[in-house]
Parts: C-alpha cells; structure tokens; sequence
C-alpha cells in the first residue's frame, strides 16, 4: 500500500539498515507531470531504494510564493508514494534538504539537468562519502509553472 512508502524521519535507521544503494532526490512536486514520472523512473534506476524528499507545504509557499502548492503536502506524497519508482517519500519543513541528506546519507543524490552539480544541496555530504551526484536531462516544456500558466489562459 502507498501510503506504508511515506514515513517520517524517525524511520531513516529502518532504510539505513536494509545495507542497500539509497537514491535520493528532492522537490516540491506540485502537479505530478509526464517529467517527473520519467526522472523518477531514471533516479530509481541508479540504485536500490529511491527516497523522494517532499518539501512541506510551507517550504514550498516559501519558495514559489503565497499562491503555492496547489496540492497539499499530503496529497503531494499519496501521489508520488503511489508511483512504482518511488520506494520512500519524507516531508521536510526546511526550505532545502540539506539536513534530510545528512540523516540518510545516500549513496547517490540526483537533480534535474536544471541544476549544476555544484548548486546541487547535499552533493558535499553524497561526495564526501564516495557517492555520486548526478543531474538528469532536464525535458523543456514540462514543468509545474507551465501546466499552471496553460491553466490560467483557460
């Protein structure tokens, strides 16, 4: 069942201890679109587990304004926890998931080719341990902003 996939922090020593390659990645996944179903699928593809950090409804007004989310944090993480990709979907409160990144300390930290390595949150703590940081194509034309846009000339 989907929503056993959305736990909380107290729950990172249980994936810790599955000693298997941990994925994880981060956003704000407001409308579920064809772009994020595909860079979830890469990600998961890059090791065994895909953690998915979710950013909390009030991080994510923070960061794109009072008119953001559309969808609530909860719905946010019933939708992602329901995608075959994704193994484990944890709210943060921050507005980056710097600390969520050190508690899991993932083998590999992917962000869309929007992002350079370099900007990338948590690649120092992923690096550090001999992992990997990647950056996915990003695909133009799909993205939340946009769906939004097209919505509002209805």
């Amino acid at each position: 069942m989907s929503i056993n996939k959305i736990i909380d922090w107290q729950e990172i020593p249980v994936i810790k201890a599955l000693e298997q390659s941990i994925v994880f990645t981060n956003g704000c996944f407001d409308i579920i679109h064809a772009g994020h179903v595909q860079y979830l699928e890469q990600a998961k593809q890059l090791g065994d587990i895909l953690v998915v950090g979710l950013n909390s409804d009030e991080s994510v007004k923070r960061l794109k304004g009072s008119s953001r989310p559309i969808n609530s944090e909860g719905n946010r993480a019933l939708v992602l926890a329901a995608l075959q990709s994704v193994d484990y979907v944890i709210i943060f409160e921050e507005d980056t998931p710097y600390e969520l990144i050190e508690a899991i300390q993932p083998d590999v930290l992917v962000k869309g080719g929007d992002w350079k390595e370099a900007d990338i949150v948590g690649s120092d703590i992923v690096k550090a341990k001999g992992g990997k940081v990647i950056s996915l194509p990003f695909r133009e034309g799909l993205s939340t902003t946009n769906i939004i846009d097209k919505l509002k000339q209805v």
